[in-house]
């Protein structure tokens, strides 16, 4: 009888093929799987749960999200880059050296609000604690369960660096979520290690920036703040979100790039939807909008 091939097949050899083969790995230890257009939905799942456990355990109930450009520069840096620029002009003049002399002075002209971040911040993570308390029925103040109103931002450099740099400023914890892009950004050096993120998909981060959100403050900046800030707006438009303040800091910047009122006029908007927002130019206009909303709330609520 011919012998069939299962017969003279060495046992052992063909189980090692097994062992080895990429289908045997474990899911979860699979990086073939995991970082393939298979595991994209494991990767999505992932980018939500990891953070979502941190806050939990941390027991972070809501946070003060803060947008705004990355380019913006700390006074003293924006300065220094301007003398130099200058310098360079008198120097060895040329269109390009002019050019640099037109950026550094557009740079001073924006660092104010690398401050103003900070001071918003500070002031942020300083007067939460009026949020972080409760008044028992005898008089008495106990903190909550959770921590409210934790300092949130895209954990990169210029306004929200400015912002993270506050809340350390203050000796509070503070939030990045960054995200890995073409142009490698590192997190800002003043962000809490153990809420240092990095996504590598904007939808999960969009969610995490909103997910907790009780206040949302945006400062002038480039296509990523008016991505944020419009997605805020229309799913506060479309009442898709929480109720919560949105502050836009800087009104000749905003009133000189988004035309709002020409909106209304076109019809393209209600007016009611330029209530979503307020204006405010220093750090205490800011934070006093947002203590002024909560207080209206709790008097509706009770």
């Amino acid at each position: 009888m011919e012998s069939k091939r299962s017969d003279v097949a060495d046992r052992a050899q063909l189980q090692d093929r097994l062992l080895d083969a990429p289908a045997y790995r474990k899911a979860y230890r699979d990086p073939d799987f995991l970082s393939g257009c298979d595991g994209r939905e494991v990767r999505l799942l992932a980018e939500y749960v990891k953070p979502e456990r941190a806050f939990e355990k941390a027991r972070i109930g809501s946070t003060v999200v803060v947008f705004g450009s990355a380019r913006i520069l700390p006074p003293d840096e924006a300065a220094r880059r301007l003398e130099l620029a200058e310098q360079t002009a008198a120097q060895t003049p040329s269109p390009d050296a002019d050019a640099a002399l037109a950026k550094a002075r557009t740079a001073v002209k924006l660092a104010p609000y690398y401050q103003t971040a900070r001071e918003f911040a500070e002031l942020a993570a300083t007067k939460n604690d009026v949020f972080n308390r409760e008044i028992g029925p005898d008089g008495s103040v106990c903190p909550t369960k959770q921590r409210e109103f934790v300092v949130c931002t895209g954990g990169g450099p210029g306004i929200m660096e400015a912002a993270n740099r506050g809340a350390f400023d203050a000796d509070e914890e503070t939030i990045a979520l960054n995200i890995s892009l073409p142009f490698e950004q590192r997190p800002n050096p003043f962000v809490s290690p153990e809420f240092s993120f990095n996504f590598h998909y904007f939808s999960m981060r969009k969610l995490h920036f909103l997910l907790r959100a009780k206040a949302l403050v945006a400062f002038p900046g480039g296509f990523g703040t008016f991505d944020e800030l419009f997605e805020a707006l229309t799913l506060r438009q479309t009442e898709r979100m929480q109720h919560l303040p949105i502050v836009l800091f800087g009104r000749d910047f905003w009133e000189s790039v988004v035309n709002f009122p020409k909106l209304v006029e076109y019809g393209v908007i209600s007016p009611g939807d330029l209530d979503l927002f307020q204006y405010a130019e220093t750090a205490e206009e800011g934070w006093a909008i947002i203590e002024k909303y909560y207080a209206n709330e709790a008097i509706r609520q009770n």
